[in-house]
């Protein structure tokens, strides 16, 4: 994707890449992390996410991932974020179904608290798949301040990702 595409995003956040997540192959997500003190990070789909792919149709987005858990339900307040829900690297965020009748479930890839969901894919799902990096995107999560330099282990650079991508173009042809 181009830098002029991206906008906003690449002058604060980097990028880092979980590929295959949970072994699902191509089912990338993308981290931008911000270059404040306090590092926050957005969670997003990567460019070869399948819901990125021409063609796919979202029908529905649901952050409710068990009978007692919703992503919706995360209240978070004062300085010090009280009551945010804690996520695991592989805590999902949401389940996106789409018309073609597959469904992805959608993990946080870093450890930390979920600071807010982003509601208004719910109401206006199209902007999560022309808008992955920006006003698409599926969620924000603090890492703790100790953990801050180490939440990238296990996340690909933007370099690393297109090798990965490039493997899979050749694999594939």
């Amino acid at each position: 994707m181009a830098a002029a595409a991206r906008g906003g995003a690449e002058r604060y956040f980097t990028r880092w890449y979980k590929p295959d997540v949970k072994g699902r192959p191509c089912e990338d997500f993308c981290v931008l992390q911000h270059s404040n003190r306090r590092v926050i990070c957005v969670i997003t789909l990567a460019e070869a996410h399948p819901l990125l792919q021409s063609g796919k149709t979202i029908k529905s987005i649901n952050y409710q991932i068990s009978a007692n858990c919703s992503r919706l339900q995360n209240k978070v307040s004062g300085k010090s974020k009280r009551g945010a829900q804690f996520l695991t690297e592989l805590a999902p965020l949401c389940r996106i179904s789409s018309t073609d009748g597959e469904e992805y479930t959608i993990y946080s890839c870093i450890r930390g608290r979920l600071i807010e969901v982003n509601e208004n894919i719910l109401s206006n799902p199209t902007i999560l798949q022309e808008k992955p990096s920006t006003e698409g995107y599926i969620a924000v999560v603090l890492p703790k301040f100790e953990e801050s330099k180490s939440i990238t282990q296990g996340l690909l650079t933007e370099k690393e990702y297109e090798e990965v991508l490039l493997k899979r173009l050749n694999s594939s042809s």
